[in-house]
């Protein structure tokens, strides 16, 4: 079950993702996403919470959602520590739209969760159920054009091709998370069209440079696109 992927990382990913929001790709989606100050916002895949809290930061009225038990237990520890209004629900992105009410969001996010979801289609179906129409959704993922840098595994299997779609685990010294719970590659063409599938039209994208210390220690990476930001309106 997808749910036990990522409720066996709980601790690693908790750990290892601070609660600041200052690296680049986050810091382009909160750019993206604009202000949210008095907005309802959903944040999909929120893990435990990191982004959540941000949005609450910026005076978002923020639920997020997430299918591991455990990563959303930790979001709730962090409300219950030092309380900014977060509220979290445990639940299969692709599959929630019966737990959240019609056209409730004017703000959508997702922050490296569309790989990790199975099912992509469901997922912005979600989406574009829960934004009002004119309401905006951010994303990013690891570009889908990123084939690796290092021992950083890329959005594809180092044995593979960019056009190979599937889900795959990196081994040997690659991530240690993409090696437990494996990520979903598709093609830049997939997600666009996908979007425009669930009437989320593009109108803003980002392809925001890896932190200067992260190429000094992987200089191949300065040749590549790392990370794919993209806002959408909801027709």
């Amino acid at each position: 079950m997808p749910q036990a992927r990522y409720d066996a990382v709980a601790d690693f990913y908790a750990t290892g993702w601070a609660d600041s929001c200052d690296d680049p790709a986050s810091a382009a989606l909160l750019e993206l996403a604009g202000p949210v100050d008095g907005l309802a916002v959903l944040d999909v895949a929120c893990g435990h919470g990191r982004l959540t809290r941000q949005l609450c930061r910026r005076g978002g009225r923020t639920l997020g959602v997430d299918i591991s038990a455990r990563l959303v237990a930790k979001a709730r520890d962090a409300e219950r520590d030092a309380p900014l209004g977060a509220r979290y629900l445990v639940a299969d992105a692709s599959r929630a739209g019966a737990a959240l009410a019609d056209a409730a969001y004017d703000v959508a996010t997702c922050c490296f969760g569309l790989s990790d979801i199975d099912d992509l289609d469901g997922a912005l179906a979600t989406v574009a159920r829960a934004l009002r129409p004119g309401g905006r959704f951010v994303l990013c993922v690891l570009h889908p054009c990123f084939p690796g840098a290092g021992e950083v595994s890329g959005s594809w299997p180092a044995d593979g091709s960019y056009h190979d779609e599937r889900w795959w685990a990196a081994g040997g010294a690659l991530s240690t998370l993409r090696r437990q719970v494996g990520a979903n590659h598709r093609t830049l063409s997939t997600y666009l069209n996908a979007l425009r599938r669930h009437d989320l039209w593009v109108d803003a994208v980002a392809e925001p440079e890896p932190p200067a210390g992260w190429v000094a220690t992987r200089a191949e990476a300065a040749r590549y696109p790392v990370f794919l930001v993209v806002r959408c309106r909801r027709r």
